[in-house]
C-alpha cells in the first residue's frame, strides 16, 4: 500500500511540476510579446517607410556621410533644404555651421523626434522642419539641396530640380547619384559617396541639348 501511495505521490509530483513548466513558459511568452509589441510602438515610427509616392525608408546618414555634405558646402551659405530629412541630423548639423536649414520628412514622428533634437542642441531657431510630401513642395527659394534618395525617385526628382531651382543653387546627393547630370564634384566613397551638382552646370548643358534638338528638327525641315 505504502509503494503504490509513493508512487501515487510522485506522480502528482510530477503533474505540478509539468504545471509550473506550463504557467512559467505561458508567462514567459506573454512577456516576450509585450515587449516585443512595447519595442515596435516606439520604434516602429523610425524604421518604418514613410507612406510615399516612391517608397523611401528612413536610413540615417553616417558620421562620415554628414562630414562629406559640410566638406562639399564650407564655401556656400544661405538656405538648406534636406529632402526627406528623417531624425534631422543633416538639418542641425548644417544650422551648427551657420545655415537656416530646414527639413522635409513625410513621416510625423521623425519631424518631431527632429524639432527635439534641434532643441536639445541649441540651433532651434535656426531650423524649421516640416511634415510634407517632397513632391508637393517647390525647392526654388533653397541655395543649397541635400537628397539621400533610392535610384527609383531620382529621374523624377532631377526633372522636378532642373525646372525649380536658380542657376545659383547646388545639389547635393547621397548614396546614389542622379541618372543624366554630371556631378561637378565627388566625395567620399561606397555609401559614403556624395556627388555634388551646380544649377549653372546642369541647366546649361540641358539648354545646350535643346538648343541642338530645334537646330536638328529646323534641318530635317
Amino acid at each position: 500500500m505504502s509503494g503504490i501511495e509513493g508512487d501515487g505521490g510522485a506522480a502528482q509530483g510530477e503533474n505540478r511540476d509539468s504545471s509550473f513548466r506550463k504557467r512559467v513558459g505561458f508567462i514567459a511568452t506573454c512577456a516576450l510579446g509585450g515587449s516585443l509589441v512595447a519595442l515596435y510602438a516606439v520604434t516602429g515610427p523610425f524604421i518604418a517607410p514613410a507612406l510615399r509616392k516612391i517608397c523611401l525608408p528612413f536610413v540615417p546618414a553616417t558620421n562620415t556621410q554628414v562630414k562629406n555634405v559640410l566638406s562639399v558646402l564650407q564655401s556656400r551659405s544661405g538656405t538648406l533644404v534636406d529632402i526627406g530629412s528623417g531624425d534631422g541630423r543633416i538639418v542641425i548639423a548644417a544650422a551648427r555651421k551657420g545655415f537656416r536649414s530646414v527639413g522635409f520628412e513625410l513621416n510625423p514622428w521623425l519631424v518631431w523626434y527632429s524639432r527635439y533634437r534641434a532643441w536639445r542642441q541649441g540651433v532651434h531657431r535656426h531650423t524649421s522642419f516640416y511634415i510634407s510630401d517632397l513632391w508637393k513642395v517647390s525647392f526654388s527659394q533653397y541655395s543649397n539641396v541635400i537628397i539621400f534618395g533610392v535610384p527609383q525617385m531620382m529621374e523624377q526628382l532631377e526633372a522636378k530640380l532642373q525646372m525649380e531651382l536658380q542657376s545659383s543653387a547646388r545639389v547635393v546627393a547621397c548614396r546614389f547619384p542622379f541618372p543624366t547630370w554630371t556631378p561637378d564634384h565627388v566625395t567620399g566613397e561606397g555609401i559614403d559617396t556624395v556627388w555634388v551638382y551646380d544649377a549653372k552646370t546642369f541647366k546649361s548643358h540641358a539648354s545646350m541639348a535643346k538648343l541642338l534638338n530645334n537646330s536638328g528638327d529646323k534641318n530635317h525641315l
